[in-house]
């Protein structure tokens, strides 16, 4: 069976959301003004001297795999990755943040694993934690063995604000490894894939690329950053839509996506849904590839030129003899 997801339509959402919430920028002005950017990877705004960015994500269905296996430990990690990981594509390092269970009765022993996972991603991205909220809603929280919600919200001081709008024809496409699925796509993920065979690949921890993409953006004058999350390389797009993003050499996909690519409807939707073994791409000038390469290694990340900037809008990926155009238009 082949599945998909809307991913046209998440986007008209998301787009009816912002619209929505515009109007209440005008509630704050001076120490605290936000800064009108929008559809980005954080919401930027400005205290004094400093820019600060704040951005909330959580765990998503990945939470039901964690329940199969009756392992919590990791999920803290996740919750921590994807939130930190979407303010460094705005150029932020992370400061502070807060976590928020949500679960169906009292398990302290769920919270103390869940903990665990919160500590491990805290340390790996030097965010404290300095506070958060358990929530008991029986009426609500359901589903698995042990049902529960968990998500993260982050604050961090930008040091480089970077929005796309630099990205120019010439510049080269830099992927940095994910260390598997991350934590999106698990709805189709978990139709599609024999949990007790892929179950443990499934539950490693979205990896957290603070230091090195840090260490990056003060090394090159890096032009764009995207987070392959929710949406695949049609993010690419919310860098700047008025260029080309060119896929053409990207790495073997692991097993796992060769397995889910199956199931799913074609290359495009692969492309759309997953992230294809690269958590994290950076847009720069070619002659900053290498610079940035060498830093990946540094941390012991595997990366990789994996596509160009063009003229031609769109974000293009082979998808056999032709390329394809899987960016959303709104």
């Amino acid at each position: 069976m082949k599945y998909q997801i809307d991913v046209g339509n998440v986007r008209k959402i998301q787009s009816s959301i912002w619209e929505s919430i515009k109007s209440t920028f005008a509630f704050r002005k001076g120490y605290g003004e936000p800064l009108p950017i929008f559809g980005h990877y954080g919401g930027v705004f400005q205290c004094g001297a400093d820019r600060l960015v704040i951005h909330t994500d959580g765990v998503g269905t990945k939470l039901l795999v964690a329940q199969a296996l009756d392992k919590y430990d990791t999920v803290g990690i996740d919750a921590i990755a994807m939130s930190v990981n979407d303010i460094l594509c705005v150029g932020a390092e992370p400061l502070v943040g807060v976590d928020y269970i949500a679960l169906e009765k009292e398990d302290g022993e769920l919270v103390s694993e869940i903990m665990k996972g919160l500590v491990k991603g805290s340390e790996e991205s030097s965010c404290a934690i300095i506070g958060g909220e358990t929530a008991l809603i029986p009426d609500i929280i359901k589903g698995g063995k042990r049902p529960f919600d968990l998500t993260f919200t982050v604050v961090g001081r930008v040091r480089k604000l970077i929005l796309g709008k630099e990205i120019k024809k010439g510049d080269c496409i830099v992927g940095l490894e994910s260390s598997g699925l991350h934590s999106n796509g698990y709805t189709l993920a978990r139709k599609a894939l024999d949990i007790s065979k892929w179950g443990n690949e499934m539950l490693i921890p979205t990896k957290i690329y603070v230091n090195p993409v840090l260490e990056m953006i003060g090394a090159c004058d890096v032009h764009g950053i995207a987070h392959i999350t929710g949406g695949g390389f049609s993010k690419l797009m919310r860098l700047n839509p008025d260029v080309g993003y060119h896929l053409e050499s990207m790495p073997k996909p692991k097993p796992i996506f060769e397995e889910l690519a199956k199931e799913v409807s074609g290359t495009v939707e692969m492309y759309k849904t997953f992230n294809m073994g690269v958590g994290m791409a950076l847009v720069l000038p070619e002659d900053r590839a290498y610079t940035v390469m060498n830093i990946a290694k540094k941390h012991d990340i595997e990366s990789s030129i994996i596509g160009r900037i063009s003229d031609k809008k769109g974000v293009w990926i082979k998808d056999g003899d032709k390329e394809t155009d899987i960016s959303i238009k709104l």
